[in-house]
């Protein structure tokens, strides 16, 4: 394999990488990150561009060399800044750029002197060699800031060219026939350190799609003030209940809850204390159903309970009257208690109904004969 095709392939595949992040740096609320590395990569690419020139005209490779050092310094001030910024991290970010800086006077001044090749080679080699460590060693530090392998194999490579920039130099002085082999290992190593950023980043926004994704369905599927579910969300629930329900012997109540003297809360302490209430409600409800009853808001002041895999149609009594002890327990918001009342009709599957609607339907018929015999109490359907 001769050096032009070793440069070819290097430049080739940093030009596909630099497209990557160039691509994901225009995503909305992307880590500027990508945009760093973007840059960085792109030094990485002119450096090599230079090499294959040099490659495909080899009458004077030395100016070559000397741009190519140029460039590859440049490329590690960038690419820590790009981690630095991908992981919000508190480090002082110009000591990455006063390296460089000295790195690049030092090829000036060697360059200027004709000073030998490993003599010039030193000061950058050393400079890329350290700023390399450092990019494995804080991504070691903080590869659990990106859950899987990521950071792993960026502190993998990045170590591995660390000790590569520190040997290959010296390797290639003392055994010119071996660069090919040593650019060849180079590009393989910084394939895989760039390979494991763009990883990070692609996980980095699948999580927050993930997250957005999750967030909307809550926003659909729960009620935006209380946690509990909605009558949408209701209605997929119940079907599962149902499944449940066809074991021998299974029952499903359906608790329609009214709360009474609400509305005095509301119009004298005002809606923000009326919202509190109303959270206290929803958390007693969560707090003394199962996790396998269904707890929803379908009203302002209107519940929903529905209690699955019941033995027998007697256990209804059992839980409404629970869930009036605690919703007629007054409730304290800012300093002050505020009672409550709960009309609570229920409806029972398959007795009164085999859909939801016909459920809910009862269950606030039995919900008003409770309001028309004052209120505070509960009952089941009776269609008599």
């Amino acid at each position: 394999m001769s050096h032009e095709i070793v440069h070819t392939f290097g430049f080739t595949v940093y030009f596909v990488f630099l497209l990557f992040f160039l691509w994901i740096s225009r995503f909305a609320r992307t880590s500027s990150g990508a945009g760093w590395w973007a840059v960085s990569i792109s030094f990485a690419l002119c450096s090599r561009l230079v090499l294959f020139m040099a490659a495909s005209a080899p009458t004077n490779i030395q100016p070559a060399t000397f741009v190519y050092a140029l460039f590859i310094v440049m490329e590690k001030p960038f690419l820590l800044t790009g981690l630095v910024r991908f992981l919000n991290l508190q480090v002082q970010e110009r000591w990455f750029w006063i390296a460089a800086g000295l790195a690049e006077m030092w090829i000036l001044s060697t360059w200027t002197l004709e000073a030998p090749g490993y003599v010039r080679s030193t000061g950058y080699a050393l400079l890329n060699a350290g700023m390399l460590a450092y990019l494995g060693y804080t991504a070691f530090r903080h590869r659990h800031e990106v859950p899987g392998w990521t950071l792993h194999a960026t502190a993998a490579a990045a170590s591995a060219l660390a000790i590569h920039w520190l040997t290959a130099p010296y390797a290639m002085f003392y055994a010119p026939s071996w660069s090919r082999n040593g650019f060849l290992l180079g590009t393989l190593l910084v394939l895989m350190m760039y390979s494991s950023l763009l990883a990070a980043i692609l996980h980095r926004v699948q999580k927050r799609l993930m997250d957005a994704e999750a967030k909307a369905l809550g926003l659909a599927f729960l009620d935006p003030l209380t946690g509990l579910k909605n009558k949408r969300y209701m209605e997929q629930l119940f079907d599962h209940a149902l499944l449940l329900a066809t074991r021998p012997h299974q029952v499903v109540a359906v608790f329609y809850i009214d709360l009474d003297n609400f509305k005095p809360i509301n119009d004298s302490a005002g809606h923000a204390v009326g919202d509190q209430v109303l959270k206290t409600v929803a958390a007693r409800l969560q707090s003394h159903t199962r996790s396998t009853d269904i707890c929803a808001r379908v009203g302002g002041d209107e519940f929903i309970v529905i209690g699955t895999q019941l033995e027998q149609a007697e256990q209804a009594y059992e839980i409404a009257k629970k869930l009036l002890e605690q919703l007629t327990t007054q409730i304290p918001v800012s300093g002050n208690n505020f009672a409550l009342g709960a009309s609570i009709g229920i409806s029972l599957y398959p007795q009164h109904g085999t859909s939801l609607n016909e459920l809910i339907e009862r269950a606030d018929s039995a919900m008003y004969q409770v309001k028309r015999n004052g209120k505070s109490g509960f009952i089941i359907y009776d269609a008599r």
